[in-house]
């Protein structure tokens, strides 16, 4: 074969390749329109995303929102924000300081009206909760389970799951006077006043707030002290769980304070020289009325004419004025008393007592 001509490799190599231009255009407006799209995309997908939200209520509608105590701001932010009380947590944010409302936000139950402004919410929050609160008021002299009928009257909450939630057992831990209580009761324990509660309070809400209240109570009293007269005065030992049962048949047995402290000798008496109690509110707890001659004669630990000493149980919530008589009883040698129209009469003898009952039938 013939070589090649030396100038033809030459100029094969000399030869720059052949672009191709229009593939070169084609790609770069391929990638234009890719760019062209992602920013199309970077501009709707966020609001196609905004579109499937759960809608919220429209402007003008009122919410009920509940801040929990001890809720920090972020976490009242976000209680906010998913009511839609505020859409903007920056302009919240903002509010709050401006009003200096950083510590002045309280808890409870609140009415919003969605579309308020930031600075309207702050203001409500700082002027405290907007809904009227349940308002539980519990009588002197109450049993748990009249306790529990009021529980449910005024707050909604089922009686009967209001008296499986009242164990003593269930709040021993939290509260140790309660390691007394006979018959996992807590008879004598719910302290009577009114109790204000926001929010949906649940049976054991209620009852630890009047365990609360006892406890307070206990403490101004002075159980100590007056456990230590008595015993002084009468030779009885008295546990503050006895005190309790004596202030609770104070409480079913008298309407006055000078009725009370009278009423309180009288008992201690009894006790002192081993006599029974005989008191028909003892026996009414466990009739739920009055009290017969027959019913006197029913076997029952609860009947204080049969049995000496103490019943098993309070058998009410005695008010803060008959503990006070059980502490602190005055100084008397009656025996007796007898009611009658609003008046007791008290005896130191049975035929004084006697006289007494046939003068004021």
């Amino acid at each position: 074969m013939q070589p090649a001509h030396p100038g033809a490799r030459f100029r094969d190599q000399r030869r720059p390749p052949r672009k191709n231009k229009g593939g070169t255009l084609v790609l770069i407006i391929s990638l234009l329109g890719v760019v062209l799209l992602a920013g199309v995309a970077f501009m709707f997908v966020p609001r196609m995303l905004e579109s499937q939200k759960p809608a919220g209520p429209a402007a003008g509608t009122e919410v009920t929102v509940e801040i929990p105590v001890g809720a920090s701001g972020d976490e009242i932010a976000s209680i906010l924000s998913k009511a839609h009380v505020i859409e903007d947590s920056k302009s919240y944010y903002a509010a709050v300081a401006a009003l200096g409302a950083d510590l002045s936000l309280k808890p409870g139950t609140y009415r919003f009206v969605v579309g308020q402004s930031p600075e309207e919410v702050v203001r409500l929050l700082v002027a405290g909760p907007n809904v009227e609160a349940g308002r539980l008021t519990v009588p002197e002299g109450m049993t748990v389970t009249q306790t529990a009928d009021k529980v449910e009257a005024a707050l909604g909450i089922p009686a009967q799951d209001f008296l499986d939630a009242a164990h003593a057992s269930a709040f021993v831990g939290d509260y140790p006077f309660l390691s007394e209580a006979a018959n996992d009761s807590l008879e004598g324990y719910l302290w009577p006043k009114t109790y204000t509660f926001t929010g949906t309070p649940q049976a054991t809400d209620v009852i630890r707030a009047m365990l609360d209240q006892y406890a307070h109570e206990h403490d101004e009293l002075g159980f100590d002290a007056g456990r230590e007269e008595i015993n002084r005065r009468y030779g009885v030992e008295m546990s503050e769980y006895d005190i309790l049962k004596m202030a609770s048949i104070i409480e079913r047995e008298t309407l006055t304070d000078d009725q009370r402290v009278d009423a309180s000798s009288t008992f201690y008496n009894r006790l002192k020289i081993d006599m029974a109690l005989q008191s028909d509110a003892t026996m009414m707890y466990v009739t739920g009325g009055e009290v017969t001659a027959q019913d006197l004669k029913i076997e029952s630990p609860y009947n204080t004419y049969l049995n000496k000493g103490l019943p098993p149980t309070p058998i009410c919530t005695p008010s803060r004025a008959s503990i006070a008589a059980a502490l602190a009883p005055s100084d008397t040698d009656y025996l007796y008393f007898y009611y009658s129209n609003g008046t007791v009469y008290f005896s130191k003898t049975h035929d004084e007592h006697l006289e007494a009952i046939e003068r004021n039938r």
